[in-house]
């Protein structure tokens, strides 16, 4: 039984995928999916409640995809290259998913993101910690990964209401590499790193070993924590 609802569920949501990314958003409604999936509007509102649940659940769908294609970028010796080549995947995306990338970015509510989208900024925390064990961050990883969220959502989102005759690729090009230039420290710094780089190396050391026995309290871990930021700044 719970098979059977499962089947019908995904059937339904590529059927709504289908509007969504052919006609958007305006578009997708219990009646038309319910119509083009061949099923009752009844049976839909049971598994998915009103169109804002079905919404919902697109958001979810929507983030799985982008997902399952970040998860297949390869990484390299090098973290900033890595920093880069995930920008220009997210943005490649949000381009060929205009409709999904509107849903998961551009109408988000605070307190409605789906665990997805949760997955989807811890990946980009695990970019950015690597990047700050290898003394390549300038700042925490955690603000780095806002300012490059803010960038990179507000970069896609404005490539893709403009024309795709008009799009200039420099555009996005430009600013990932004014705001990745911003974050990172040169490649391979000489003898002496900078002390920033190296506070902020050692607090993602003592992030990576959290959970492993560490001569130090819990409360003196956090203390240790807040100089290093304090003394990466």
């Amino acid at each position: 039984m719970d098979d059977a609802k499962t089947r019908t569920q995904r059937q339904i949501l590529e059927v709504a995928a289908g509007i969504l990314e052919r006609d958007g958003a305006q578009a997708v409604s219990t009646r038309s999916v319910a119509a083009a999936a061949g099923i009752r509007a009844a049976s839909l509102y049971q598994l998915f409640g009103d169109k804002n649940g079905l919404l919902a659940a697109l958001a979810i769908h929507a983030f799985d995809l982008y997902l399952a294609e970040k998860h297949t970028l390869v990484r390299t010796g090098d973290p900033v290259d890595d920093m880069r080549r995930a920008w220009d995947a997210h943005v490649d995306f949000g381009l060929r998913h205009p409709a999904f990338y509107l849903l998961m970015y551009g109408t988000d509510r605070p307190g409605r993101r789906p665990p997805a989208a949760d997955e989807a900024h811890g990946l980009l925390l695990t970019f950015l910690d690597r990047a700050a064990a290898g003394g390549r961050l300038r700042v925490p990883p955690v603000l780095a990964a806002q300012l490059t969220l803010a960038a990179i959502t507000g970069v896609t989102l404005s490539l893709i209401s403009t024309p795709a005759e008009d799009r200039d690729p420099e555009i996005s090009a430009r600013m990932r590499d004014t705001l990745i230039d911003s974050l990172t420290t040169d490649p391979a710094p000489a003898a002496d790193p900078g002390l920033a780089s190296r506070a902020l190396a050692l607090d993602a050391a003592l992030t990576a070993a959290a959970g492993h026995a560490l001569p130090l309290r819990p409360t003196e871990t956090a203390l240790l924590h807040d100089w290093l930021h304090q003394l990466a700044r």
